[in-house]
C-alpha cells in the first residue's frame, strides 16, 4: 500500500510538471496592445510629473526675481501678449485683464535704496490638467516688506505705516510682516509653462510694533491700505491704477469684524480648463 501511494504521488507530481508549460502559456507575456497601453499610461504620468515640477520652478523663479526687484526678467514668465483671458488681481479694487496694464506693474516697479522685500513660498498644491495644456497652483506665502521714507512724504501717510519714534538716516522706518496666498493658473505656450491668471490674496499684515489685529482695527477701512501699490524711488506712495474689470473672487483679508473663508480654493484634479475654476 505504501508503494502504491508513493507511485500515485509521483504520477500526480509528474502530471503537474507536464502541465506547467500549458499553465505558463495561459499566463504568457502581455499582448502588444496591453504593453502599449501600459507605456502610454507611464508616459502620461511621467509627463504630468515633469510639468508639475516645471510649474513649481516657474513660480519659485518668479518669487526670487520679485524679491530682488528684477521685474524685467519677470515679464517673460507671463503668457504672451494677446493671450485670451490673461489676468492679474492684487486686491478687491478690481482685475487687470489687459496685457499692457498687467505689465505696467512690472515695468514701473522701483527698487528704492533701503527697501527690502522677502516673500517665501510654502505648501504648494499643484494640479496639471489631464490634457497637459494648463495647470493650477495655490501657495501660502510669508515674509516681510520694509523701507525708509522721508519725513515730508511720511507726513502725508497714515501713522500705522511706520514704527513709532524710530528714524534711520533721518527717515521714517516701516517694517511689516506679511501673510499671503497666491493662486495662479498656468498655460503651456510653445512647449513652455507661463503665468496666465495671477491672484495675490493678502491674508494679514503686521507692522512690527503693532501686530496684525491692532493693524486690522486701524487700517481695515483705510483706502490708503487698499490702494497702495508700492513706495516709489523718491519715497512717495504709488497707488494701484484703475482696474480693467471688477473682481469675481474677492480677497478675504483679515478683519476684526468678519470670519475667514476659503476664498482661495485648492485645486483638484481636472481634465481640461473649461471644467475648473479660474484664479
Amino acid at each position: 500500500m505504501r508503494e502504491f501511494k508513493h507511485s500515485l504521488a509521483l504520477a500526480v507530481a509528474t502530471s503537474a510538471f507536464a502541465a506547467a508549460p500549458h499553465a505558463m502559456a495561459q499566463t504568457a507575456a502581455p499582448s502588444v496592445a496591453e504593453l502599449s497601453a501600459k507605456i502610454e499610461k507611464l508616459e502620461r504620468a511621467t509627463s504630468a510629473a515633469r510639468d508639475r515640477s516645471a510649474v513649481e520652478n516657474l513660480f519659485s523663479r518668479y518669487m526670487y526675481l520679485h524679491n530682488a526687484f528684477q521685474d524685467a526678467q519677470i515679464i517673460p514668465l507671463w503668457a504672451k501678449k494677446g493671450t485670451p483671458g490673461i489676468s492679474a488681481q492684487y486686491s478687491n479694487l478690481g482685475k487687470y485683464t489687459n496685457w499692457d496694464s498687467i505689465m505696467a506693474y512690472h515695468r514701473d516697479r522701483p527698487s528704492p535704496i533701503g527697501k527690502l522685500v522677502m516673500h517665501y513660498v510654502t505648501t504648494p498644491v499643484i494640479e496639471v490638467a489631464e490634457d497637459g495644456q494648463t495647470a493650477k497652483g495655490l501657495w501660502i506665502v510669508n515674509g516681510l516688506e520694509s523701507g525708509l521714507t522721508k519725513p515730508e512724504h511720511a507726513a502725508k501717510m497714515p501713522a500705522w505705516m511706520f514704527e513709532p519714534n524710530v528714524e534711520v538716516d533721518g527717515k521714517k522706518v516701516w517694517m511689516h510682516n506679511v501673510y499671503l496666498k497666491y493662486g495662479i493658473d498656468f498655460i503651456k505656450q510653445d512647449g513652455e509653462w507661463k503665468i496666465w491668471h495671477f491672484h495675490c490674496f493678502e491674508v494679514a499684515r503686521a507692522p512690527y510694533s503693532m501686530g496684525w489685529i491692532p493693524f486690522a482695527a486701524a487700517a481695515q477701512d483705510d483706502s490708503f491700505n487698499f490702494d497702495l501699490m508700492y513706495i516709489g524711488d523718491d519715497g512717495k506712495p504709488v497707488f494701484m491704477p484703475k482696474p480693467d474689470e471688477p473682481v469675481t473672487v474677492r480677497n478675504n483679508t483679515y478683519r476684526t469684524d468678519s470670519a475667514q473663508s476659503l476664498e482661495a480654493r485648492p485645486p483638484v484634479p481636472y481634465r481640461t480648463f473649461s471644467e475648473t475654476f479660474s484664479y
